[in-house]
């Protein structure tokens, strides 16, 4: 299913076009240097929408990376500049979704879209992941919370 989710996505609902946008724009904010962390997280989205049926979007602390203090505080600096251009990409995200839910086909994609929606507003620090590392934190998570309500 997850295969054909992803041709669909890309054969009529030009899947390709949307992701090769994202790569561009990422590749604009990493080529000014300044805007890295916002450029690196948004060419890990345009990865994610080539599979978006096969993959997930997770931010780098929920897998427990360890991360440089100083790329973190310069990374929360960039993304509260960043704030007037994730409204953009998102308002744009969010045509689309609405654009996708007029057909019945296109209910699935949108709802792959909308999970996703969260990367446009706020990219850095998140990275692409197969599905199956995504469910895994997931679990994880919901252990760690369920242990902590069992004591």
């Amino acid at each position: 299913m997850r295969t054909l989710g992803n041709i669909i996505w890309h054969i009529p609902f030009m899947g390709f076009v949307t992701a090769f946008a994202t790569f561009v724009v990422g590749a604009l904010f990493v080529v000014t240097i300044i805007g890295a962390p916002i450029g690196l997280g948004l060419l890990q989205h345009a990865k994610f929408l080539i599979t978006p049926f096969s993959s997930a979007m997770i931010s780098r602390d929920e897998l427990k990376a360890d991360q440089n203090a100083l790329w973190k505080a310069y990374g929360l600096l960039i993304s509260i500049l960043y704030f007037p251009f994730g409204l953009i990409l998102t308002i744009v995200s969010i045509v689309q979704i609405v654009g996708l839910f007029v057909s019945i086909v296109g209910i699935p994609v949108a709802i792959v879209l909308a999970k996703s929606l969260s990367t446009y507003f706020n990219p850095v620090n998140k990275i692409c992941v197969p599905q199956g590392v995504a469910d895994e934190v997931a679990l994880r998570r919901a252990q760690e919370q369920a242990s902590r309500f069992m004591r």
